[in-house]
């Protein structure tokens, strides 16, 4: 079992990975996602994360406060509100209309979070 832990892990730090570089794609849910499984797989990995400079006190703040900063829900729905624009002039509609649904409840969500 902490095998698969340990793969979902590396998977979950994968898409974290991408998300640091594609604006439509988040990072910090894959990264909780990360430690949640290396918690139960390799409390080192885990610990990396959680020391990391510039993702650490996301994730931790996420972890004890449920929290997510201003400056984290501005940068996502920002992003979400780029990838929306994109796929208007790219695909146009019906995607557009997708794309501005997940904005509406993403972004909501988000933004009702604890600071």
């Amino acid at each position: 079992m902490r095998l698969f832990y340990s793969a979902l892990g590396l998977l979950s730090v994968l898409l974290g990975a991408i998300g640091a570089f594609l604006p439509i794609m988040p990072t910090v849910p894959f990264l909780l996602l990360a430690v949640y499984f290396f918690a139960r797989s390799n409390p080192e990995w885990e610990r990396k994360i959680l020391e990391h400079p510039h993702w650490g006190p996301q994730v931790l703040n996420w972890r004890e406060r449920r929290a997510i900063s201003r400056r984290a829900k501005t940068m996502a729905i920002g992003a979400m509100t780029t990838g929306a624009v994109f796929t208007w002039y790219t695909l146009g509609a019906p995607w557009y209309y997708v794309s501005l649904a997940i904005l509406v409840v993403a972004g909501s969500w988000i933004a009702t979070r604890n600071e």
